[in-house]
Order: C-alpha cells, then structure tokens, then sequence
C-alpha cells in the first residue's frame, strides 16, 4: 500500500497557539483545513502524490469538519468537481501534477475560470521541473496567463506558504477567480514549522448547515452571449480587484538591503536558492538577511506594475531570476519599465540559462556574470570570482579522483516487478514475427524504453498508447502492439483508447499490465485494485472491457515468460480482426513486500516456520554468455568472477536482495538458455521433518558425487 501517514495525522488536529512541526504536505493539508476548505478532488503524481496519502489518511478527521475528499480518476475529474465553487460559498480545493496534469485539466478549467466562483477556488500543483522531474520540461505560468488565472509561487517557508494558502481562497473569492499555487519538490518535502489555528469545519455539508435551494446563474454558464461577457468581467472586473487585494494585502515581499543600486526581482519558489547563492558570497548572513534588496514574487501572475516600478526606480540594474522558459517575468518586468521609462538594466536569460532547473551552482554563477556585469559599489568582485574558481577546482578534483566518466545509472523496474517479464516475452516474442512499433505509455512501464529492453518508440501521456497507435499500424504491414498500465488504463486508456479501437474497429493488440496499484507515484488505489481506503467495491478491468465490445481478451499471469510469448505470438498472428488485449497480471512487488516482511519478522520473532524462496546459478555451468542478463535486467541478477581458472568470462550471480519471483529462470527456460539457475528454498526455525528431510538429501548427494568421482578416476 501507499505511505501511510496515520502517526502524523495527529498534527492536523493541533489547535490554535500550538506550534506545527513537521514535513511540507503535511502543513500544506493543515493550511488548507484551518482555511476552511468544503471539497478536496485530486489525482496523485509527483511532487505532490503523498499529499493525496495524507488526505486519504486522514478520513476521519476530514469527516468530522464537514469536508469531501474524493481520489478521482484523473485531473479533468478534480478540475470538474471545482464546479461546486461557481454557484455556491463553498471553499474547493483540487491536487494534481503540473504541467501534464493541468493538460488533462484544461477543459475543465477553461469553462471554470471562464464562468468564475463564489466560493474559493484554489489548485494545488506539483510544479514538477528541474532535475528531480518525471514529465516534460514545461511551466505553469503560461496556461494560468491563458485562461486568467491568478498564479502564486510562495516562498519556501512553512509559516510563509500556510499563510498565502488561506490567502489565496481570500484572493479566489474576492475576484471571483481560480487560483494556482505550485509547490516544487523540495517545498513539500522540507520541514519547518509554524504557529497554528483552529481547523474550520466546511461552510455547509451534510453535517454542517447544509444546502437547501440551488443556486442557478445563466450569467455563469459557458454559452453565448455569457461568455463575452465573462470575458470582458475577467479584464475589467476581476484582474483590478485582484491586483487591489494583492497590493492591500502584501502577497509579494520586499526585503530591503544595504545597496541601493542594484537588486533581485525572484520566484517566491526560488528564495532559498538565491539566499544560499548569495549567502556564499557573502552578500546575506545565516539568517537570510541580504545585502541586495529582494523582490520576492510569491505571486508571479498578475504582476503589480506600481510594486514593480518602486522596487526598480533608482537602481543601476536588476537581476531578474526566473525559471524555466519562456521569460514570461522578464518579458513583462521589461515591458513595464518600458512604460514607465525607468532606465534600469533588467538582467535575466542573459547571465542565467533559459532552460534547465536554477540549482545552487546555476544561480551562482548566474549571479556572480550579473555583478560582474554591474560593477555594484562596495561587492568585492575579484572574492566573488574566487568563489567560482574555488567550485571550478574542486569539481575538477572530483574528476581527477572519479578517473573516467561515471557509469550512466538509467532508471529501471524494482526488483521483482512484475513488469519485467511482460517486456522479457516481448523481446523473445520478436523472434518469432520480427521488431514491431511499440506505443509506449507513462508510468512504470515507461522504463521499458530504456536499457536493457529498449522497447517503446513514443509516449504520448498517460493512457494514450492504445489511441497513439492507429495511425501507425495503418503504415505497418503487421500489428503494432502497445502497452499501458493498469492506472493508465482507468486514467485514460479505457475512454479514449479501447472505445476508440471499437468504434474504429482497430485490428491492434494491447497489453495491459495490471500489478494491482498506480505503482509509479507510491502505490495508491485504483478502481481494480484487490483493496483501497474508501472501501469501494473492486471494478473489473476484463469487465470493463468486455462492456465496451473487446471480443479478444487472454489473462496471463505476467511471470510466466512463456505462456506469455505464446500468447503474443498468437495475438500477432491470429486472423481474428479487431482489438487484441492481454492483460498480464502480478502484483507491484513493492507492494507485496511491504505487506509480507512484516508478517515474516512477526513469525520468525514467535519462533514460526518460515519458508523463503530464492534463486541462485550454478557457476560450473553458466556459460558467460549473460543474455540472461541481456533478458531480464534484473538488479539482483549480475556477475562475479569466474570461479574455474580455465575460464575468463565472468559467470551470473544472484545476490542476497532476490526475492525470489523466479524471472531469471522463466527467462532461461522460455528462451532456451543454459540450464544453470537453480531454486532453492531457506527454511527459518525448520522442524523435524525439514531437518530429516535436508540430512536425507545431503547423504545422497554426497553418495552420487562419490560415484561420479569414482567414475571419473576409473
């Protein structure tokens, strides 16, 4: 199962006056209840998955204040349910991965912020960019700018971001606008602390004062003639209030220092990595005091243009940091000088890069060419060039001592993944009818197309491969096959890929690997799995499938190598027409792990028998040939030396992490290798049988190697 977070749910019921300690979702979800939040829709993904975790943790205590929490099966179904903000007082909240999610999001949110709310409305995102990113390299910004959206960028600090959480619905309801609000990884996992509030139950629920009459507007429904009208509210009514309670209620922060010619326009997200760049050259002390005025723009979408004007008036120059392309900050900060015919230097994607995450060593070097390029009074710039050439020799020592470049470590399946083997058939299976296309999907299956299957030649989004593929396979002279995942299935691929193969009558083959959870993100529920916190019935994908007009549906358990094969190969060449689908069950390892080793520690611990599984090779037998390596790409299948003197090659070796899932030997059997993998069972607190039993097989071991040994000498 997903992280749980039952010992920390205790910090959400902390009363006024007590002091919040603890990680960055945790206070996020705190803000959100002292904020008095009626709803909460989401869907999980990085950096915010383990925000849903607390949220469904936390049940009980979100029935008691009145509040709905729904996991829904995709972000277009959070973003719908901020509908309920449009006609009635009611603070909504919706959780999501940025930017693909807002992709899926977008019809929603275009009719939301087009008809606008009563109630706030606020949306929660991950702002997935940089290094630590899983998704494509995208912002924000743009699409808050769009559909005129308020967008905030808070400034890492717990005290800071619980504070503009509930100011953001305050924001929301005064003009009558979504609002975003992204949160980078290192916010949500940081810790810190803040001073509390009480939690306010929803304005109205089943429990709270509820709703009697319905509300209905015209006005705010999305047809015509309303939505000139919403259009024309957006510019002349909403975006002037906005901008009046932003500047009334100090949103951005303005940090004043010691030197008045120069300064630093950020991201609020940013702050800690401009501090600590500035700190390093001695220009703020430990406490982030700075000696270059800040701008801090927790909110980066509207910009106040008076804010902007007054912080750059009189200076020589500004360094503008934004993240991320395009320069949406310093395009319109160097309009609004323009304007305002203010003569200061805006510096920006000149001394810092357009793409790429803003690490520590990025912003400093950025900032160090800003002041060089400055020449501020009083900044000792021959120290600040030694800073930089003190991190030049030390990286260039590290090379020194790592010798040749590092090995490339791409990401791969866990041990025991039930995955591997689907893709391990895959790659035998083209054996027998040649290389075919592949439409890959995202999730944990996506790590196919790297080493050692490279198998996947596009990924389109979440649930897409099926509805990639047609186009495709029409240029094909055989079946395309593709794969998706069982939460890309309930996500995506069921509405808009195997309807679509149906209507269409695609002769296609899909496999659908269902290990049980959305394994990718932490193993969270989905529709089919075996167990959820919501207590829901199980749907049935072969159900579901069947309901829709699949006619061709084969379940294979996913280990089994080659049945596998077999039934690829059969769905490759039947002469039945139309969607093709084998579903290759086997639960996330992950999951099974962390449900089986603590029963096995509370049975070793009471003295029970316990049996585990393990494989190992036969070092006298492997051939050197590792295509079993090649095959499987199983972390704990890899090599030592090799023990016959005669024999260079190294041979295969499992190490102790194998959980005994069987892989490598399926692999060896189905594709006919060298019969050197063994499965052996260690017995924990063995009884008198197994200590029989194993005596037993040692003497007649020891007997049949006497007589080979007898038959060797004669």
């Amino acid at each position: 199962m997903e992280r749980s977070f039952a010992k920390e749910i205790a910090l959400l019921r902390q009363g006024d006056g007590e002091v919040f300690e603890g990680e960055g979702i945790l206070a996020i979800t705190k803000a959100l209840l002292q904020a008095g939040v009626s709803y909460i829709g989401g869907y999980q993904g990085a950096p915010v998955s383990h925000l849903m975790d607390v949220l469904g943790d936390a049940r009980d205590l979100l029935d008691d204040l009145g509040v709905h929490f729904e996991a829904n099966a995709n972000e277009a179904g959070a973003a719908a349910m901020l509908g309920a903000s449009i006609n009635y007082p009611l603070r909504g909240a919706a959780v999501w991965k940025s930017t693909v999610g807002t992709n899926v999001a977008s019809d929603a949110l275009s009719n939301l912020a087009s008809a606008g709310v009563i109630g706030g409305a606020l949306i929660i995102l991950g702002e997935d960019y940089g290094e630590g990113s899983s998704i494509i390299q995208e912002r924000t910004h743009a699409f808050a700018m769009k559909s005129q959206m308020w967008l905030l960028d808070p400034r890492p600090d717990h005290a800071r971001f619980v504070e503009l959480i509930e100011r953001a619905f305050e924001l929301s309801e005064a003009s009558n606008t979504p609002v975003m609000m992204e949160f980078r990884i290192r916010a949500c996992h940081m810790h810190g602390r803040f001073v509390c509030k009480d939690n306010k139950p929803a304005a109205h629920s089943k429990r709270h004062d509820p709703l009697v009459d319905p509300n209905r507007d015209y006005g705010r429904i999305c047809l015509p003639p309303s939505i000139y009208v919403q259009e024309k509210h957006k510019v002349e009514v909403r975006l002037p209030r906005a901008l009046q309670f932003i500047a009334s209620h100090g949103l951005n922060e303005r940090f004043d220092g010691a030197r008045d010619d120069i300064g630093i326009i950020l991201q609020g997200g940013l702050y800690n990595t401009v501090i600590r760049a500035l700190q390093q050259l001695g220009l703020a002390d430990a406490f982030g005091a700075s000696d270059i005025p800040i701008l801090c723009l927790n909110v980066t979408y509207p910009l106040l243009p008076d804010e902007i004007e007054a912080f750059c008036r009189g200076k020589r120059a500004v360094l503008m940091v934004e993240e991320g392309q395009p320069d949406h900050l310093e395009q319109a900060v160097g309009a609004l000088l323009r304007k305002a015919a203010i003569d200061t230097t805006l510096v920006g994607k000149a001394v810092l890069p357009m793409a790429g995450e803003y690490t520590a060593e990025t912003v400093l070097r950025g900032l160090v060419r800003f002041l060089e390029g400055s020449v501020p009074h009083g900044i000792d710039l021959v120290a600040a060039g030694r800073e930089l050439a003190a991190l030049d020799a030390a990286k260039e020592r590290a090379a020194e001592l790592v010798g040749d470049e590092l090995p490339r470590r791409p990401p791969g399946f866990c041990t025991g993944c039930p995955e591997r083997p689907v893709f391990s058939a895959l790659k035998l299976a083209e054996r027998d009818y040649g290389k075919v296309h592949v439409a890959a999907d995202i999730g944990c299956t996506t790590f196919a197309t790297l080493e050692p299957f490279h198998m996947g030649n596009t990924v389109l989004g979440y649930g897409f491969s099926l509805a990639s593929a047609p186009a495709v396979a029409h240029a094909f002279d055989k079946r395309v096959i593709s794969v998706m995942g069982d939460g890309g299935f309930w996500h995506n691929g069921l509405a808009t890929g195997v309807s679509g193969a149906v209507f269409n009558q695609t002769d296609s083959v899909l496999v659908i690997v269902d290990n049980g959870y959305a394994s990718a993100t932490g193993q969270q529920a989905i529709p089919s799995s075996s167990s959820n916190r919501q207590g829901a019935p199980k749907l049935s994908i072969e159900a579901a499938l069947t309901s829709l007009g699949v006619r061709w549906i084969e379940v294979v358990r996913s280990y089994d190598v080659g049945k596998m094969r077999r039934t690829l190969r059969k769905a490759m060449t039947t002469a039945k027409g139309g969607l093709k689908v084998i579903i290759a069950r086997g639960e996330c390892q992950l999951a099974r792990q962390r449900r089986v080793k603590p029963a096995t520690a509370r049975k070793l611990q009471a003295g029970e028998r316990v049996v585990r599984t393990k494989f190992g090779v036969d070092a006298s037998t492997c051939t050197g040939d590792h295509s079993c390596i090649r095959l499987s790409g199983c972390p704990t299948l890899t090599i030592k030396d090799n023990p016959d003197p005669l024999r260079r090659d190294p041979v295969a070796h499992v190490t102790e992490d194998c959980v005994g899932c069987g892989l490598c030997g399926n692999v060896a059997h189905a594709a006919g290798l060298c019969p050197s993998f063994h499965r052996a069972e260690v017995i924990h607190n063995p009884g008198a049988f197994d200590r029989g039993l194993d005596r037993l097989r040692r003497k007649t071991i020891d007997w049949l190697s006497g007589a080979r040994r007898a038959e060797m000498a004669g």
